[in-house]
């Protein structure tokens, strides 16, 4: 598999079909800050940093938003 950056943008249904969630629950655990917010790319567009899911991926069942602020500091 090809090298990807962690930095690449990740759209809506990319996230859904990584992670198996609904839109409902995915949206669910960002507002309990359990899943990475999006990030605003113009009025109506959103993504995810493909880094950020790739950690809730390893620890889907305890990641929280202070895990992604620990290892920016």
């Amino acid at each position: 598999m090809a090298f990807q950056s962690p930095l690449r943008l990740m759209r809506l249904n990319e996230v859904l079909d990584l992670t198996g969630l609904s839109r409902a629950t995915l949206y669910r655990k960002i507002a309990a800050g359990t899943f990475p917010t999006q990030h605003k790319l113009a009025e109506r567009c959103c993504g995810w940093r493909a880094g950020e899911v790739e950690k809730w991926l390893r620890n889907p069942h305890a990641f929280t938003i202070a895990d992604l602020k620990r290892e920016a500091a």
